[in-house]
């Protein structure tokens, strides 16, 4: 991850490097406040950040704010409103409001405990998604595991961390999204840089080495072993997406097979309801059950009428997206 996605790990380090840290995170926002809930900056000892909780208008404040946290080992809980002509300056219509938890990292009752911390951070490390639970009136923090508790469930699910009726701040730390594309054709291309630009880091998969050249895929990660292979050497897990492309059954059915024996959380294949017919059967012959058949989206992509290679990646990271954030 680059630095600026390294908030927590960060934060960790300036602690165990004896310069005293503070996590400072977005809980609430009204209108149109410069950064989400969930948003974070750490802030060390002798003052430096990373990260931001407003794009730069409130930061100084909230700096300040935790150099005293550190010293007094107490949280706070503080409210923000951004003025029309600072939330201009940071690209914005206009302003907002936004409520920013600043905890200091240390031993003692309200403070963020360095166990709970590193946990987070080896959690983090190894792509396992966690709900960062903390009350809002006594302090009180855990780490929660997915299918621990609905709540966390429902934020996980929607990437949106946030305050619960019951007085909690959620914070969502999911694992960086990815996308495994099967066939490097001209669909691919511009899919790979579309869905680069939603978050996911994308890795492509061809054996076929006139297609998957640089030349066509410049800067991409480009694996030429047989798909099902190359496929176990990824591990496809709930925050992976897997779209095949290549309409050859040689290469999309092992690549679909193993997919579908991995918790990716969207499965889609290129070709028309009949060529999608002819896979259905042949991958029950194989012995694929119904259940498992139902994940496949095919067609893939959603009907928006896409004719040209661009429009069906739209289309294809639209249906990623939906299921992303719906689970349909």
């Amino acid at each position: 991850m680059a630095d600026h996605d390294r908030i927590p790990e960060i934060a960790l380090d300036w602690h165990r490097s004896g310069i005293g840290a503070a996590l400072a995170t977005v809980v609430e926002t009204w209108g149109s406040a410069p950064r989400q809930a969930g948003s974070q900056l750490a802030i060390s000892g002798l003052g430096q950040i990373m990260g931001s909780v407003s794009g730069g208008c409130v930061e100084g404040a909230v700096v300040n704010e935790a150099m005293e946290a550190m010293e007094d080992g107490q949280p706070r809980l503080l409210t923000y409103g951004v003025s029309d002509d600072s939330a201009f300056a940071v690209g914005l219509a206009c302003g907002g409001t936004i409520r920013v938890l600043v905890e200091p990292v240390g031993e003692g009752a309200a403070r963020l405990a360095p166990s709970l911390l590193a946990a987070l951070v080896a959690a983090r490390a190894t792509r396992q998604a966690r709900g960062y639970a903390i009350s809002l009136e006594s302090w009180e923090r855990r780490l929660i595991e997915p299918g621990e508790d609905p709540a966390v469930d429902v934020r996980l699910r929607s990437d949106k961390s946030g305050v619960e009726a019951d007085g909690r701040f959620i914070a969502v730390h999911n694992p960086p999204l990815r996308l495994i594309v099967v066939g490097a054709v001209h669909i691919a291309q511009p899919l790979l840089v579309m869905a680069r630009s939603c978050g996911y880091a994308p890795s492509l998969i061809d054996p076929r080495a006139a297609f998957g050249s640089a030349e066509r895929f410049p800067g991409e990660e480009i694996s030429e072993a047989w798909p099902d292979e190359a496929m176990a050497a990824l591990a496809p897990d709930a925050r992976t997406a897997v779209v095949t492309l290549t309409h050859d059954s040689k290469l999309d059915d092992p690549a679909i097979m193993a997919a579908l024996d991995s918790p990716c959380f969207y499965l889609g294949c290129l070709g028309s309801t009949r060529t999608h017919a002819k896979r259905l059967a042949r991958l029950r012959a194989a012995g694929v059950a119904e259940e498992a058949l139902a994940r496949i989206h095919a067609p893939v992509g959603l009907d928006i009428g896409a004719k040209t290679p661009a429009e069906i990646a739209l289309s294809v990271l639209a249906q990623i997206t939906q299921c992303l954030r719906r689970g349909a």
